[in-house]
């Protein structure tokens, strides 16, 4: 089991995301490409964007809605995929998990859950995935066959989760309001229970840090935290 006491975490770069994200939701980062989810509830719209992390940039766009599911949450991606959970906008409702090529960002296959999907894990097993609030877990095959649900252990409403180093690495808030913290947690894949926990601040807008989306990649850790004007966090994890 590897180690994950946090010794320093440095701010690299804050990158501004061009372009109206509305309320901003996953992140995954692949390389050079950054990949973001948003909901436009006034249009009742989701959206898949593709940004070139370095600039800024974005490079495309693609909606995401279906039959009343337009909400799309934190996400994950496996080789040239991309899983995306879109839900109705309200709790207990249900969900679309979308499977999309990152060559085209187009469908190419997709299952519904009978909950609403906030973020998704993409696992050995298949894909573990936490409702609103994230008050419960499911694992579900590639296919859509559930194999397990269950309540979430912790206080923790995660907001995007990716499977690294053997664990999951979940973000989220503690607590509601003004007096909400920012959380990053290390989560046994077994338990669910968290290995390592570590609380972060605000950026200077007053918006927690782990409010949104969330990748750690080859020792930086990608944040997304606000609605538009959006902007990429890259901090360095020194361990």
């Amino acid at each position: 089991m590897h180690s994950f006491l946090l010794l320093a975490l440095s701010l690299v770069r804050v990158v501004a995301l061009e372009g109206a994200t509305h309320h901003v939701q996953g992140l995954v980062v692949d390389g050079d490409r950054l990949y973001l989810t948003s909901v436009d509830a006034a249009g009742r719209k989701g959206y898949l964007f593709e940004y070139d992390p370095a600039t800024g940039k974005r490079l495309r766009t693609v909606e995401v809605q279906a039959d009343g599911m337009y909400h799309p949450g934190g996400f994950d991606h496996e080789e040239d995929v991309l899983w995306v959970p879109v839900a109705e906008y309200r709790p207990e409702s249900r969900s679309v998990i979308q499977r999309r090529s990152k060559a085209t960002l187009e469908l190419l296959s997709s299952f519904e859950v009978p909950d609403h999907i906030g973020a998704l894990a993409v696992v050995p097993e298949g894909l573990l995935m936490a409702n609103w609030d994230a008050r419960r877990f499911y694992l579900y095959t590639r296919n859509g066959r559930l194999l397990w649900s269950r309540p979430n252990p912790n206080p923790t409403r995660y907001q995007d989760m990716k499977r690294r180093y053997g664990t999951i690495l979940a973000s989220g808030l503690r607590g509601r309001g003004a007096d909400a913290a920012a959380v990053l947690e290390w989560l046994d894949p077994e338990t669910l229970r968290p290995l390592q926990n570590e609380t972060l601040g605000r950026t200077d807008r007053g918006v927690p840090l782990t409010g949104e989306g969330m990748d750690f990649r080859d020792g930086l850790l990608y944040l997304v935290p606000e609605d538009a004007p959006s902007r990429l966090f890259v901090f360095r994890w020194e361990s």
